[in-house]
Order: structure tokens, then C-alpha cells, then sequence
């Protein structure tokens, strides 16, 4: 066979190196090709990773026991000998850029599982790569301060679940600054400033929101292909609004990231939300700070495991102290006791009477209330026991009134019952005591100090909040209210007229731990009527004007552009098929009962809109047995398209 001379880019010779020339015959197979590049450049380094790259027919040569003829490549072929996986400027959810090394050869949905195994993200199938907004050019400069965390020498494991050490993969565990980049990816971000809101890009409208799903990139197909360089910067944003399997002990990174997903959602009023529902976001986000500034890690355990955990250390130190006598042992093991006059009143009774002062007896999880301090020794008049009761305050520092409300569980319903306690010691260590008891646990337990703590610091809040002079600059260093919600909101209110708003509405969730408040945050997020619309402007068959249609994960909505009301909703559960005519970008979906719908997509590729249905279709595929393992050919097979073919 003739031999004929094809050159070849070095990448790792430089951009100003000249192309390589090789003397090939048509037969010889890609895996030569690359070994004569290799011996030709001389130089003494690892080439595993490396491919070479098509350049006018944007694809990769993988197949390197394919002949050159097989492949159809001829003298005039530009060819580049590049790695596989290189550099990435990936922005997290939570405002974080990350330098790390993604694998351009393989399909994007390929590339996001990898990303997502280094930072521990559990259901890699959520998420996705898009194209961030583009920035205005006086603002580049700007740009550069941002810090980037280099996370290009981490190594490149194919496992899909990382090995964990102390509760994080052991490639973070290796230095302190690694443990450190770990510890943003999975400690909520402080609220950000009034002014860094306030110049964040904001959709005016539903087309706006609909631009922003015409960034996705395309998950078949891999970063090269879609014209991603080295060095780009792109977002790795959750996706498929359909949350699988939430665990706060596996999930640290992507409870964090989806966390910090939602409240931007809610900041930059992508999702509409009442006037009450922004105060009680602004609430737990005033609340998750907070107490993720003295609680470092968002690892929790279950109750169980907490009980587990005490018994053990408690073991530990008795055989530390193994001298003591039983009796001392016996004093360790049995929880602290709190006893004291309060008053009671019990709205449910039909009478005027007010509240009655007791002498009041804490004991495990249960009150006992007597006459008087010297009939304790007696039976109590009644014992209350305040396992899984609810706790709420009402509380006026300023009106100096402390009530515990406790609503006890009852064959007939609730039982209401208030505790009034004189002052704010009191009212600490009364309430904390509620608290823990309402959980099960008792007075012995490890976090009563802290709760008490906790506690403290809401009254004293409370306290320079409704202090008469109005000191603002006080009130500003305990709650940054315009941190908190919506730019809307600071112009329709003044830091005085929010702050107490927010504050009523965080006496109700002030007691939930780090992970309850996050889990909450996402709860009611996912509750708001419009969670999970990703919208496309397209144009119905037979129709002359551009509509919007919402895709959720379980249905389609078609909406009306000018006023915005919804005019038909079509589930993916009544859809028979669904196709795309790729020549002239039109999708045809069909649904029972012979219903048919066709149209063309505007604002986003129809690509983009055939894998979100697609997607969503796939996500309710998961189950319990099949939950370890990610069936990527499914994913392909319903989002591909023809190139899945």
C-alpha cells in the first residue's frame, strides 16, 4: 500500500510548534498512529490520557484499533494529539469557582458524573453543565479577583461513589488546604451583601427565565464537541427537579449545593413566593447561618446513633475514672434535674381563670407540678410527659412576657398548655429542657448547654430590636434583613419594618438543628406552586404567536405569553410517544386519547427540551433496587435522540 504523509497538532509542544508529519499507509490503525507520534516527539512522559481530536468533523478518534481508511481520514485531515481531560472553571451553586480537570472525550453526562464523584455529590443525574450569563465587558475586570480552588492535581478515580475518610473522600483528607476547599462544598455560604444581590443578574420574565434554559449543554454529546475549550468557565447547576433519596449522612456536599441553589432561586425571584413565604426564608437563612457558624459540619446522625454515641462516651469515661465509687457512677448516669415555681394556664378548660403558680419538677422528658415546694416529695398533681409534643414560644422581652406553648399529643387531639416563667434565665433553661424533651431526650443530653445558649442570644436579639432608641446599627450587626430577601422587598420596606417580621417568623423554627433548617428551606422551596418549571418559548403547529411552555417533572404546561394564565396541562404519564423531525426542529408528542401536539422551540435548542422530557421520564424510572447503579444507556436511549441510535 502507497505510504502518504499526515500531519499532526502536538499539543503539549506548544501553540507555535509546527505540526508533526508521520509517513502512513491507509491500514495502519489509530493506536499506531499515536505510538509513531510518540516516538517522533521524544519526549519521556505519561500519553495515557491522550487522543487525537478531528478537527473538522468534531469528533474523537477513540477507536484506535480502527485503520485509518475505516475511518475515512485522508492527507488533508487536521488532526490534534491532545489530552482527554483537561482544565475547567466550574462555578458552584454556592458561588464558588473551582479549577478542576473534566474529561472532554466523553459525553457531558459522562463528564458530570466524574465532576460529581470528586466532590462527593451523590445522583450525578440531577445535575448538568450550562454556559454562564454573559457578562457585561466592564465588568471582566472585576471578574479577576474572584478566587479559583485549584483541585487539578486531585487524581482522577473511576469509582463512582469516592472512599470516604472522616466523612469526606480521602483526596480531600490529604492536606489542610484540601479540608479546607471541602468544607466550603459543604458548609452553607454566610447571607451575601445587599449590594452583591442587588447586581446579580435578575429574569424580569417568564421569556427571561426562558433564555437560561437555552444555556444546558447538550449531555450526548461531549465538552469538545460544543465548542468548550480549556479554561472556560461553566456552571454545574442542579437540573431535573426531582430530588432522589435526600440523606443529610451521604448528601453534605449536595444538601449544601442545593440549599445554596434554592435561596438564590428565591433571591433573584426566578420563583415566585408569597410576602409571608420570603419572611420565613429570610428566617432560616438567618437561622442556617447562624447556627452553621458554631455547628461546622452538616453531618448529623440519627437519634439513635446520638443515644449510641453519648452511651459510649459516658462508657469512656467511667473507665477513665475507673477509682470512683458505684455510688458516683450511679450520680454520672442519671440526668440533672430542674425545679422551680412556674405558672400554668390551660386555655381548653372553660373557665376565666387565670394562670395558676406550681412548683414544677423536670425529670427525663416528662413535667410534675405540686401545691408547693414541700409536697414535691408526694404525688404530683399531674405529670405531663412531652415526647413528641410541639414546643412554641411567645415571647416579649420588651413587654417582659415569657410563655412556653406546649401542644401535647391526645386520643382527642392537641392539648394545649402554657408555661409562664418570670425572666429570661428562667425562660432558658425552661424551654431548652421543652425542647429536648420533645425529642426525647433528656436534661443529660450534650446540647442542652447549647440550646440554652441559642436561646439567650434570640432574647438578646429580641431585646436591641425592640429597644426604644431604634438603635439600627445594633439591630444591623445581629440580622442583616436585606441579605435576606428579594431586592423588591428593599424598596417596599425599610431594615425596621422587615426586621420584626422575620423575627416572628423565626421564633418558629429557632430550635431546628443545621440539617432540619436546610431540610425545611428545601421543603417549603419544593412546596411553591411554580418549583421546578423549566420554561422554553415555542411556537404551537397552526399557531401565528410565540407561547411559553413550562416543563415540570411530571407534566407540560402550555402558557399563554401576554397574560401569563395557564391554558392546557399534559401529563407525562398519559404520553405515548414522543419524536422530533431534526431537519426542521419540530417536536410531534402524542398523548392518549388521541391527543397530539407539535411545535417548535425559540428560545432553546429542541434538543435541549426533548432531554429535559426525556430526563424527567428517566428520573421516575429510579427505584430502590436499582438505586446504586445509574443506567446511563436508559439515560441516552431517552434523552439521545438520534444520535442515541
Amino acid at each position: 500500500m502507497a505510504a502518504w504523509d499526515l500531519s499532526v497538532i502536538v499539543d503539549d509542544l506548544g501553540n507555535d510548534a509546527p505540526p508533526v508529519t508521520l509517513s502512513v499507509t491507509s491500514d495502519l490503525h489509530i493506536g499506531g498512529v499515536m505510538l509513531k507520534l510518540v516516538e517522533k516527539t521524544q519526549i519521556q512522559r505519561d500519553w495515557s490520557d491522550h487522543a487525537l481530536w478531528w478537527e473538522q468533523k468534531q469528533q474523537w478518534l477513540l477507536r484506535t484499533a480502527w485503520s485509518l481508511e475505516k475511518c475515512g481520514i485522508h492527507a488533508d485531515a487536521r488532526l490534534i494529539f491532545t489530552p482527554q481531560h483537561k482544565p475547567l472553571r466550574l462555578g458552584l451553586p454556592n458561588g464558588t469557582t473551582l479549577r478542576l480537570k473534566a474529561c472532554f472525550s466523553s459525553p457531558v453526562f459522562k463528564t458530570v458524573m466524574g465532576i460529581c464523584s470528586m466532590l462527593n455529590i451523590r445522583r450525578p443525574e440531577e445535575l448538568s453543565l450550562l454556559r454562564p450569563v454573559e457578562e457585561k465587558k466592564k465588568k471582566k475586570d472585576k471578574d479577576l479577583n474572584v478566587e479559583i480552588y485549584d483541585l487539578c492535581d486531585l487524581p482522577l478515580s473511576s469509582a463512582s461513589r469516592p472512599c470516604l475518610y472522616n466523612m469526606m473522600p480521602a483526596h480531600f483528607a490529604d492536606s489542610p488546604e484540601m479540608e479546607a476547599i471541602y468544607k466550603m462544598l459543604s458548609v452553607t455560604q454566610p447571607p451575601p451583601a445587599p449590594e452583591v444581590i442587588a447586581k446579580q443578574y435578575r429574569p424580569a420574565s417568564v421569556v427571561d427565565k426562558a433564555h437560561i434554559n437555552g444555556r444546558w449543554l447538550d449531555s450526548s454529546r461531549c465538552l469538545l464537541q460544543q465548542g468548550v475549550q480549556e479554561n472556560d468557565r461553566l456552571w454545574l447547576r442542579f437540573k431535573y427537579m426531582t430530588f432522589y433519596e435526600l440523606e443529610p449522612k451521604y448528601d453534605v456536599v449536595r444538601l449544601t449545593q442545593l440549599y445554596e441553589q434554592a435561596r438564590w432561586a428565591i433571591l433573584l425571584e426566578d420563583i415566585d413566593c408569597t410576602e409571608e413565604e420570603m419572611m420565613l426564608f429570610g428566617a432560616l437563612q438567618y437561622h442556617i447561618s447562624k447556627v452553621s457558624q458554631s455547628e461546622p459540619q452538616l453531618l448529623t446522625t440519627t437519634a439513635a446513633m446520638d443515644d449510641l454515641e453519648s452511651a459510649l462516651q459516658s462508657l469512656e469515661v467511667k473507665m477513665e475514672g475507673e477509682g470512683s465509687s458505684a455510688s458516683e457512677m450511679l450520680e454520672n448516669m442519671t440526668a440533672p434535674e430542674l425545679s422551680d415555681y412556674l405558672k400554668i394556664f390551660r386555655p381548653k378548660r372553660l373557665t376565666l381563670k387565670g394562670y395558676k403558680q406550681y412548683w414544677f419538677k423536670f425529670q427525663d422528658t416528662s413535667i410534675s407540678y405540686f401545691k408547693s415546694k414541700e409536697e414535691s416529695i408526694g404525688e404530683p398533681i399531674q405529670q405531663i410527659n412531652l415526647k413528641g409534643c410541639e414546643v412554641a414560644p411567645d415571647v416579649n422581652v420588651a413587654a417582659q412576657k415569657f410563655l412556653i406553648r406546649l401542644l401535647i399529643p391526645a386520643p382527642e387531639g392537641m392539648n394545649e398548655v402554657y408555661l409562664r416563667c418570670d425572666n429570661e434565665e428562667q425562660y432558658a433553661n425552661w424551654m431548652s429542657a421543652c425542647r429536648l424533651a420533645s425529642k426525647g431526650k433528656t436534661l443529660a443530653d450534650s446540647s442542652f448547654q447549647s440550646e440554652i445558649q441559642s436561646i439567650r442570644s434570640f432574647l438578646a436579639m429580641q431585646k436591641t430590636n425592640s429597644g426604644s432608641h431604634g438603635n439600627v446599627a445594633a439591630n444591623e450587626e445581629s440580622i442583616n434583613t436585606y441579605s435576606l430577601v428579594s431586592p423588591r422587598y428593599h424598596k417596599k420596606y425599610k431594615v425596621k419594618q422587615l426586621t420584626p417580621r422575620i423575627l416572628d417568623a423565626y421564633q418558629n423554627i429557632a430550635q431546628l438543628s443545621l440539617t432540619d433548617a436546610v431540610l425545611r428551606f428545601l421543603q417549603i422551596w419544593q412546596a411553591l406552586p411554580d418549583f421546578g418549571l423549566s420554561y422554553v418559548v415555542v411556537r404551537f403547529k397552526g399557531s401565528r404567536k410565540d407561547e411559553v411552555l413550562g416543563i415540570a417533572p411530571n407534566r407540560l404546561i402550555r402558557i399563554d405569553l401576554g397574560v401569563g394564565d395557564v391554558v392546557k396541562t399534559w401529563r407525562y404519564n398519559n404520553m405515548k410517544q414522543w419524536n422530533v423531525n431534526w431537519d426542521i426542529r419540530q417536536m410531534a408528542i402524542e398523548f392518549e386519547g388521541n391527543v397530539n401536539i407539535a411545535f417548535s422551540c425559540v428560545t432553546a435548542d429542541c434538543k435541549i427540551v426533548h432531554e429535559f422530557i426525556g430526563g424527567y421520564i428517566f428520573m421516575s424510572t429510579r427505584s430502590r433496587e436499582k438505586s446504586d447503579v445509574l443506567n446511563e444507556e436508559l439515560f441516552h436511549k431517552l434523552t439521545g435522540g438520534h444520535e442515541a441510535l
